[in-house]
């Protein structure tokens, strides 16, 4: 439940479930008990400047839903907690091909006709740059976890580059998109494996920096396939180099009248799950 007009350019929500599902990082899926939030969010603002500041509740173990074994994580585990996260989002074009009047207006010999992009975010060939900085804190009032810190602080951080050809208006060979995005979830946990490396310490914790690859190419018309790919980018599992996490096939179908709606059918090999999906404004 969103509530709308109490505070201006800011979102509070309020959500409650019995039970409610979650799904962690690499795609697993847990059923939480109980879960309760109210959250107050700022919206995006030119500045690039965005904070996010809520309480949440979690009662009852969580219990994994497609995996007979792993331990849940911290984060889902019984008890009531305060958090809060501040951003600054920076973004620069290195080239992009506006788009012009003659792009949207096509003559014919039976007139003009508007021929508008498939999608109104896919509209303007491009590559670009862009990152985020970042820090969250939390402090724990109840709590059942006993490797859990009352209180806990951290810097996160990603850094992405997207190129675009064609402008997804064409019946064929107008759109081929691919985008890159490194994440780095904890600095702190960078930090110690860093420093654990000099000393020549093994160790098993994860560092959070996850590799995500999306690529993008038009089949014919408005009809797009997608790959989405996860990779992990530590060790933690005692195996070296990138770890696939999560792949994802699908094909688009956009809906030139809703502007950036499409439906989508995608299948993920890794959790062996699908669904046929209708989206609205989504990258």
């Amino acid at each position: 439940m969103k509530c709308l007009g109490l505070l201006p350019d800011h979102d509070i929500t309020l959500e409650a479930a019995w039970p409610e599902l979650f799904t962690d990082h690499k795609g697993k899926y847990w059923e939480v008990p109980e879960s309760v939030s109210l959250d107050c969010s700022s919206l995006v603002s030119e500045s690039g400047l965005r904070y996010r500041f809520g309480i949440h509740k979690n009662g009852g173990i969580p219990q994994s839903v497609d995996s007979l074994n792993g331990e849940a994580p911290n984060a889902l585990l019984p008890g009531v907690c305060a958090k809060a996260a501040v951003s600054y989002e920076k973004s620069k074009d290195l080239w992009r091909q506006n788009e012009t009047k003659e792009d949207v207006m096509i003559e014919t010999e039976k007139g003009r006709f508007w021929l508008p992009s498939y999608d109104i975010r896919l509209k303007e060939p491009h590559a670009a740059i862009s990152g985020i900085i970042g820090g969250t804190c939390e402090a724990w009032f109840t709590s059942e976890a006993k490797d859990r810190s009352r209180f806990g602080a951290d810097l996160f951080g990603s850094a992405c580059y997207t190129f675009q050809h064609g402008k997804f208006r064409k019946a064929f060979g107008d759109l081929s998109r691919i985008d890159a995005r490194l994440n780095i979830g904890s600095a702190s946990a960078l930090a110690k494996k860093v420093t654990n490396l000099f000393r020549s310490v093994q160790s098993n914790q994860s560092t959070n920096i996850r590799l995500n690859l999306i690529a993008q190419q038009q089949v014919a018309g408005p009809i797009v396939f997608r790959v989405d790919s996860k990779f992990a980018l530590d060790s933690s599992s005692g195996r070296y180099g990138p770890q696939l996490e999560d792949l994802i096939y699908s094909l688009n179908y956009s809906l030139r009248l809703l502007q950036s709606g499409k439906v989508v059918a995608w299948y993920s090999p890794v959790r062996k799950e699908g669904m046929i999906e209708l989206r609205l404004f989504e990258f």
